[in-house]
Order: structure tokens, then sequence, then C-alpha cells
């Protein structure tokens, strides 16, 4: 095999001037930053999988990274390969850029590049799924618990707009477990106090509150021009309320509920995916008794549970946004804290839904509290 040739920046500029080709093989995020002037960028994996498609065998080629170590082996590789005329440019762009050699302008702005830099790097996500993310809109309803971790989460990775809506304001209570709030914030409006850890953590993120209770007449200006709606209620009534609308407006709702030491999580999706996916009403088609299925109030709930439950929601939340991976539409997973166990259940639409099933219209909105209440 032949030795990999190593060029000084200068050197491989000289020869890039002489019509060598240069390839920048790193991600898109990474030469997001900026790359030498005049390298093309394709990505180490896309290079290797389809050497022909980048190379010509009579066009010497060079080829670049961020300090000259996925070049370097990217040549050796492709010397295996058969191809020659191939070099790496020794202390890639880091030294190119270090030794005041021309660069191409950065393809964002800095504080983007900076901020999201890690999460850029995930295949599926790159710069045009955190633009993606930045041009999304979600509603998180409830600023406790769950969408407490959920809309700290969402805001560090980058979603552009958060609508939260909640009625409460900070307890002492509270602080055990809500983390968008601090002992400073009681007695005031909790959307106010996560207004403003949000926008400490992350001002590229616009958050619009709404200091009120959800119920049927507004529901559906909250939910309309969002892309996924996070469910961090604490309470049935707003739970089959949000069913409801997300249903009618054919958006998802990425469900979660807490109690003691154990917790759910899911996604309804049946509004867009009808007969394929089920809603809440197909899981719990008539509520619990408050008896069997007491508040956190009553009950407890150990601190780090919401927390656990809000990220997972996220994650689905994320997923949804990005259009990565498989949601958990159709499936539930429950969470046992004291076992630390995981348990998947499958969900099946209901046919007979009243709400979701195949060319049934939408029967309107109830009275919630009260179908709740069993009376």
């Amino acid at each position: 095999m032949n030795a990999i040739e190593h060029l000084p920046p200068i050197l491989a500029l000289s020869r890039q001037m002489n019509g060598a080709v240069l390839i920048d093989v790193r991600e898109e995020a990474e030469c997001a930053h900026g790359m030498a002037q005049g390298a093309l960028n394709v990505p180490l994996a896309q290079l290797l999988e389809a050497p022909h498609a980048h190379l010509d065998p009579k066009t010497p080629a060079i080829l670049i990274c961020a300090k000259g170590m996925r070049s370097a082996n990217a040549v050796q590789a492709l010397q295996a390969q058969g191809y020659e005329r191939l070099a790496s440019v020794e202390g890639g762009t880091d030294r190119w850029r270090a030794e005041g050699l021309p660069m191409s302008a950065p393809l964002a702005d800095v504080d983007f590049l900076e901020r999201y830099s890690r999460q850029m790097r995930l295949p599926g996500v790159g710069v045009a799924g955190q633009k993606k993310l930045e041009a999304s809109r979600v509603l998180v309803v409830g600023a406790g618990g769950l969408g407490s971790p959920a809309a700290f989460y969402l805001a560090a990775a980058g979603v552009g707009h958060l609508r939260l809506v909640d009625d409460d304001v900070v307890d002492r209570s509270n602080l055990q477990r809500q983390i968008l709030h601090t002992d400073a914030g009681i007695g005031t409006a909790k959307v106010d106090s996560a207004r403003a850890t949000l926008t400490a953590l992350n001002p590229r993120t616009k958050v619009e509150t709404f200091n009120e209770r959800l119920h049927s007449r507004n529901v559906e200006a909250l939910i309309r021009d969002c892309d996924v709606v996070f469910d961090g209620s604490d309470n049935f009534a707003t739970r089959y309320l949000l069913n409801d609308a997300c249903v009618k407006l054919e958006k998802p709702l990425v469900y979660g509920a807490v109690q003691r030491f154990a917790g759910q999580v899911g996604v309804f999706d049946a509004g867009r995916h009808r007969g394929q996916c089920p809603c809440y009403r197909c899981l719990f088609p008539e509520p619990p008794s408050p008896q069997d299925a007491p508040n956190c109030a009553e009950a407890g709930v150990l601190g780090v549970l919401p927390g656990i439950v809000g990220i997972l929601q996220t994650t689905e939340t994320l997923k949804l946004l990005l259009g990565i991976g498989e949601s958990l539409a159709g499936r539930l997973l429950s969470y046992d804290a004291l076992a630390g166990t995981f348990h998947e259940t499958r969900l099946l639409p209901d046919p007979a839904c009243p709400l979701c099933a195949p060319g049934k219209r939408f029967p309107g909105y109830i009275d919630y509290a009260r179908f709740c209440a069993g009376t």
C-alpha cells in the first residue's frame, strides 16, 4: 500500500490552485462553521460508500477534515480500493484557518452553530434538522412536574417557539420536582417563572405564555398552529379535552402521567392516522374514579419521577418534530422506579371509538369535569 501523503495547508492550497480537487470529509454541521475556500463537502461515510461519485481517477484529490486524522484514514481506505493521486491536509481545517488561508463564510450565525453543535452532528439532525426545530412550535400544557423538564429541554434543544399554558402559581411544595421554578418565584404565576428561566437558558426560543386554564373555548386556538402538543397536565378532564382537540385538529399528542413511584408515556396520533393509531379514549374509554387515581397532592410523588417521564416525553416530541426514529404511537411505556424497570404495552385503535374511528364525525366537546367526576 502506498504511503499517505500529508500536505501542509499552504502546499495543499497551491495544488488546489493548479487543478486538484479539495474535499472536506467532515459532517455538514462541522462545515457550517466554514470550510477551506473552494472545498467540496462530502462527509466521510458518503465518500467511502460511493467514491466513484466524487473522485475522478485522472484528477488529483486532496482530503481535509478538522485536524487531519479522518482525512488521512480516508486516504488509506481509498488507496485500498485502488484510488491513487490522493493526499491529506496536515493539521486539517484548524491549521488551514490558523495559517490565515482563505476560508468560506459560515453557513449560519455563530450563536446557532456553537449552541447546537453537538446536536447537529447527529444523523437525522444536521443543519437542516436544527433549522426545522427552530421553525417548530410546541404547546406545553402545564408548567409543573412534567412540563418543567420538557420546556427546559425543548428550549435547550432549539425549538423556536414554546407556548406554555398554566393558571397556577408557584408554591413551595412545587420546588421538589418542578425545576423551572425557584424559591424566589414563590407566589408568582408559573408561566411567568417559566418564561424567565427559559429565556435565560436560550434567548433564541420565543416563549409565549397563557396564565389561564385550558377549556373547550380556548383549546383550538392554542393548538391550531402548533406542530406537537405536550400534555403535562395532572387531571383527567384536561387529558380528555386535549385528546379530543388533537384528534379533531390532527395533531400528535405526547402523553405522560406520574403517581408515587410509577409513570407512563405514550403518543396518541389518531388524528393523523385514523384506524392505525389509537387515541387516549381507546386506552381509557372511561376515566377511573378519583379514589383509584388520586393526584400527586393526595398520593405523593418521588421528586425525580416527573423528570424521568417528562424527559421521555420530550424525546418523543423532538423525534416527531424531526421526523426521526419510531414514535411511541400505538405503544404505552410504563416505568416502575422502585423496580427500575420499563414495560411496554401495545395499544390498538378501537374500531368503535366514539372519537377516532375511521369516518367518525367529531361529536363535539363535552363537560369534561362532569364526565370525569362520573356524574
